[in-house]
């Protein structure tokens, strides 16, 4: 999930060098797998859509998978999940995180042609597009129709023609995917990440004040203060966000635009959410709010580490973030005393006091795993794809292996208690010892995996619940970005970097009237810059969008 997603937000391992990669890649251990698979075709194995290629061939392979998120912290191979995996199916891997910046990881791999076997990342990264053009990819098609045809038994032909590209072929599979038909079919099961968080008992304290207009907002801030100065000592941040950085705040853009219901589109038009009047007058709320002395200076300059310390502290009064990227400082927090955890309460909401229209799953998925040209042993690959996207993969994975991790208890396939207590009680000791429940969700299917997930529990199950009947899909609003070495492209990196400047600027502003005099200047450099150019881009591309999704809205 911030893009989410933001959803959890999840992600993999530390990143050796090319020189690891290039060791790995020409080993000649690993292309023993791939001579034999080439002596003996697919087509004299006459496999069919309905079986699982992966049982074909068993023998102990090892994939190198690279996974461009720093913070992924897991290795295969040392939890109870993993190692029943690779029984199985005899497939090891290797994973690999980046040890930096992500975005200089990649670009090194593409440059230098070095790809791994398998890589996954979010399906915005510019490297996705990088690697497709640069034919260091392998369409995921053409390696079904020659290997595994299982490929579209298991796959979801909504994602399939989502991802297919102009010269029809898909390339990369997305995880944590939902299209508009999953909503119908799911309906309230489906839930979001965004939320506006306070602090339990604090808010009670308070008398659970109303925060849904600028006035209650701001006095209950005050009251927080006033009422509550300092958290073992240290001083109490009235009201938190996401982290800044140079293109601006997830929780001052989609998240507030969504807490106040701004549409994304008008009558078949895209609609321009930062300009609606609504939005401008909460951001003024915001400057009101520093001006008062409300916006503490740490929340402008903390990156993710120090944030999670100050969350674990619980001396946030109120936030605006993402629910499941806490889970580790809720647990610290229940610990300690159960009403000092963060519950989601209605937050900031438009004049008519509209319920909020919170971004849940969409069609694009989150992260999107790709098969590179280098690849040792194609069919291998393919057919272990295959059977992680499966209705067996996702259970294997999720539930890790029948009467060790779990078992069917009152007809229902679920975790043993001792598993289930772990899992709510200290995640990161649990996916170290079991490896289950999207430990490695590089392909995780979260339409399929809630009918085995234990049943919520505080202090989580509240925050899940609130988003319960407010989350809407917005696919249609997928994947609308220009290319970024595009003229349009290079025009709307501009314009963020712009917005990355000006947002705190607006905040900082002493009165309203130098905030709109900063508020005006950047329109006007917006419009300068060639914006007109991006919106109507981002007009056609969605067009194409609603195009491609009514097919499946039949």
């Amino acid at each position: 999930m911030s893009k989410m997603l933001k959803p959890k937000s999840l992600l993999l391992l530390m990143f050796a060098l090319v020189m690891a990669f290039t060791t790995a890649c020409s080993s000649g251990g690993d292309n023993s797998a791939s001579e034999k698979e080439e002596e003996k075709p697919a087509e004299e194995v006459k496999l069919t859509q309905d079986q699982p290629g992966w049982q074909v061939d068993t023998s102990p392979i090892t994939f190198d998978w690279y996974i461009n998120f720093a913070w992924f912290p897991n290795k295969w191979g040392e939890d109870i999940t993993s190692q029943y995996v690779t029984k199985k199916t005899g497939v090891n891997l290797n994973l690999i995180v980046p040890a930096g910046n992500e975005a200089e990881k990649m670009n090194t791999m593409i440059a230098s042609g070095t790809l791994p076997d398998f890589i996954t990342l979010g399906w915005y990264e510019d490297a996705v597009k990088k690697m497709i053009e640069g034919d260091l990819v392998l369409p995921l098609n053409e390696l079904a129709d020659q290997y595994d045809p299982y490929f579209y038994k298991v796959s979801d032909p909504a994602k399939v023609s989502w991802y297919t590209k102009d010269d029809g072929n898909i390339y990369g599979y997305p995880n944590a995917s939902s299209s508009p038909k999953d909503y119908e079919k799911f309906g309230d099961n489906i839930t979001s990440n965004q939320t506006f968080l306070v602090r339990k008992d604090m808010y009670e304290a308070l008398g659970s004040p109303e925060m849904r207009t600028p006035e209650g907002f701001l006095k209950a801030l005050e009251d927080a203060k006033k009422m509550f100065p300092d958290v073992n000592g240290q001083p109490l941040i009235p009201f938190g966000l996401h982290d800044f950085h140079e293109k601006g705040n997830s929780s001052l853009e989609g998240y507030l635009q969504n807490f106040l219901a701004i549409p994304q589109d008008k009558d078949g038009k895209l609609n321009d959410r930062t300009t609606d009047p609504e939005y401008v007058k909460w951001l003024k709320t915001l400057r009101l709010a520093n001006e008062k002395g409300l916006m503490s200076k740490d929340i402008f300059v903390d990156k993710r580490p120090q944030m999670e310390e100050k969350m674990a502290q619980g001396r946030y009064f109120a936030m605006l973030y993402q629910r499941s990227d806490m889970a580790n400082q809720q647990n610290a927090l229940f610990a300690n005393d159960p009403n000092s955890v963060y519950i989601a309460v209605d937050g900031p909401a438009n004049s008519n006091l509209d319920q909020p229209t919170l971004s849940g799953p969409s069609i694009s998925g989150w992260t999107v795993t790709l098969i590179s040209k280098n690849v040792k042993d194609k069919a291998r690959a393919i057919r272990f794809l295959d059977y992680l996207i499966s209705e067996e993969g996702q259970r294997d994975t999720y539930l890790g292996e029948k009467g060790v991790t779990w078992d069917t208890i009152d007809g229902k396939d679920q975790f043993l208690p001792e598993v289930a207590q772990l899992l709510n009680s200290d995640r990161g000791a649990f996916d170290k010892k079991y490896g289950a429940s999207h430990t490695f969700w590089m392909l995780m299917d979260t339409n399929i995996t809630p009918a085995w997930a234990p049943p919520a529990v505080e202090p989580f199950k509240q925050l899940e619940d609130w988003t319960r009947g407010k989350t809407e899909s917005f696919s249609q609003f997928d994947q609308l970005d220009p290319d970024a070495s595009s003229e349009e492209g290079i025009i709307n990196d501009k314009v963020m970097n712009e917005w990355g400047k000006i947002l705190p600027k607006l905040i900082f502003a002493k009165t309203d009237a130098e905030f709109d005099q900063i508020w005006n200047g950047y329109l006007e450099k917006r419009e300068s810059l060639g914006f007109a150019k991006v919106h109507e881009y981002r007009q056609k591309e969605y067009e194409e969008n609603v195009k491609k999704l009514e097919e499946f809205l039949q």
